[in-house]
């Protein structure tokens, strides 16, 4: 039984919500997000609240009554208002740029790492040591951050790299602690 797929999402002012041939779209203002459903699944839309049920007692049905039902929500949520991801750069001459809508990051390597924000994803440099990763799909806020993290993971010894804001570092010793 699930009770995160039961539980209703409630649509706020200025959202827009339609399905269309097993797909559904949130929109606001200028930003759309779809998903396609699962033929397991069944969402009515009724006075801006939105309900997902299951089609038959199968356990995959049931399962993915919850999934469909976090992926709305998140959809609904993303459009209202964005996800964000704060990433943190540390390390002497570590640092990261923004050049329009490309993000220039130094990290200690022979050349400079460029990345483009795709589609949906807008960065912000509000330090040179802080990196905001902005958008409506959580999903692809939370890939695109982790990619950038990915470009100089936190070295164990000395706490270089980049690093989320709520991660915490423990640091090792290194060699000469052991003795």
């Amino acid at each position: 039984m699930s009770r995160i797929g039961r539980k209703p999402i409630t649509i706020p002012p200025g959202v827009d919500v339609r399905i269309d041939d097993d797909v559904i779209y949130v929109k606001k203002d200028e930003t759309e997000l779809n998903q396609k459903l699962h033929p397991l699944v069944k969402v009515d839309i009724n006075d801006n609240i939105i309900e997902v049920t299951k089609a038959n007692d199968q356990k995959e049905s049931k399962s993915l009554q919850g999934l469909m039902r976090s992926l709305i929500a998140n959809m609904v949520s993303g459009v209202n208002e964005p996800f964000m991801k704060t990433l943190e750069i540390q390390g002497t001459g570590y640092r990261a740029q923004l050049n329009g809508d490309v993000l220039n990051l130094t990290l200690g390597l022979s050349h400079p790492v460029d990345m483009k924000a795709p589609e949906g994803i807008v960065f912000e440099v509000p330090a040179a040591n802080r990196i905001i990763v902005k958008g409506a799909d959580k999903q692809l806020v939370g890939e695109i951050a982790a990619r950038i993290r990915a470009k100089r993971v936190p070295d164990p010894y000395k706490g270089k790299g980049i690093k989320y804001d709520y991660e915490v570092l423990r640091l090792k010793e290194g060699k000469t602690g052991a003795s």
